[in-house]
């Protein structure tokens, strides 16, 4: 199978890598020349600059790794071409273009995965394991965390010229960062209100947003809140579930999952089967997206479910604008 990589910034390359590692060599970049990582290890790979060139050599699978702002550009056509897509997250920063996309993956039947890999976390997959064996009681609530300072993402380059800073090439915390408003919805089901804040209030030298605060109600009545933000200078990245018998916590560092119960009321630690590595999660994540191009499986994080994501993220900014909850079941359409 041929793949096409669109952009070769930090997530590109990882990408690239794990194709590699999959025994797929068969590649070809589509890139703008504007990224500051070294490229000796891509001049084996054709390399194109324009999306008209860079389908002509028929690829099988896309992965979308450009900035947001220029996703549709390559997800479209490569759609209507019939290809198996990566999407990184987000979509989009312009929701009202995704009806285009539907359209033309519908005109070329082909198949779409979002990029949530926190789906193949193990931590993860064991909080929602011991959930369904009732480890905790019923869950009652949620606090989920990412906050991490966006000066030191990419050490090799400037922070404010990032795309995560830049409202032109789609940035801002909400969108980056939007993991945990998936993973919510994986873990515990869809949301029936919706309510926060999202905007700028730290010292950071961007025009985009830098915290959002967001309150959630789902539609089994659990309640929860998701805090993310770029400037706490040491990373936290974490999820604790308060149920009718007990607490769970989920530490993204180590992947290990704490748990608390009626029963045993002394903390279990539970590491991860092997040693965890944050590459793990992107590996596991391209071998599924193999397997989808292949078309063995159905992806199992669907366009869909990136459309809800944004729909989401537009639910807080509505709520914190208009000062109100959003009953985000009724007004989902609306995003």
């Amino acid at each position: 199978m041929r793949f096409l990589i669109a952009g070769f910034g930090s997530i590109g390359r990882r990408h690239l890598r794990n194709l590699r590692a999959c025994g797929q060599n068969d590649l070809v970049l589509l890139r703008s020349n504007h990224s500051t990582l070294p490229t000796d290890e891509i001049g084996d790979i054709p390399v194109e600059t324009e999306i008209n060139k860079a389908m002509a050599h028929h690829p099988d699978g896309v992965i979308i790794a450009n900035p947001t702002a220029f996703h549709l550009d390559v997800a479209i056509p490569a759609a209507k071409a019939g290809c198996s897509i990566l999407m990184e997250k987000p979509i989009t920063d312009q929701i009202e273009k995704i009806g285009e996309l539907e359209s033309a993956l519908k005109a070329g039947n082909g198949k779409l995965l979002m990029g949530f890999q926190f789906r193949f976390h193990p931590g993860l997959i064991k909080i929602k394991e011991l959930m369904q064996t009732g480890a905790i009681g019923r869950p009652l609530s949620f606090q989920a965390c990412w906050s991490e300072y966006l000066p030191d993402w990419h050490p090799w380059e400037d922070y404010r010229k990032s795309y995560s800073a830049r409202k032109d090439l789609g940035g801002g915390v909400a969108l980056t960062l939007c993991h945990p408003f998936d993973y919510v919805r994986w873990l515990f089901g869809e949301v029936d209100f919706i309510w926060g804040y999202n905007g700028k209030i730290s010292d950071l030298e961007i025009s985009v947003d830098d915290v959002a605060e967001v309150g959630v109600k789902m539609e089994n009545n659990l309640v929860g809140s998701i805090h993310l933000d770029y400037f706490r200078r040491f990373v936290r990245n974490d999820l604790e579930i308060t149920g009718t018998q007990g607490v769970l916590h989920w530490n993204n560092s180590d992947a290990c999952v704490t748990l608390q119960n009626a029963v045993n009321p002394e903390s279990v630690i539970i590491p991860p089967a092997e040693p965890f590595e944050r590459n793990q999660l992107f590996l596991e994540e391209m071998k599924h997206f193999i397997a989808v191009t292949k078309r063995e499986v159905e992806p199992s994080c669907t366009l869909h479910d990136g459309l809800i994501t944004e729909q989401l993220i537009n639910a807080v900014k509505r709520s914190w604008d208009e000062k109100r909850i959003i009953d985000f079941k009724k007004e989902q359409n609306l995003g």
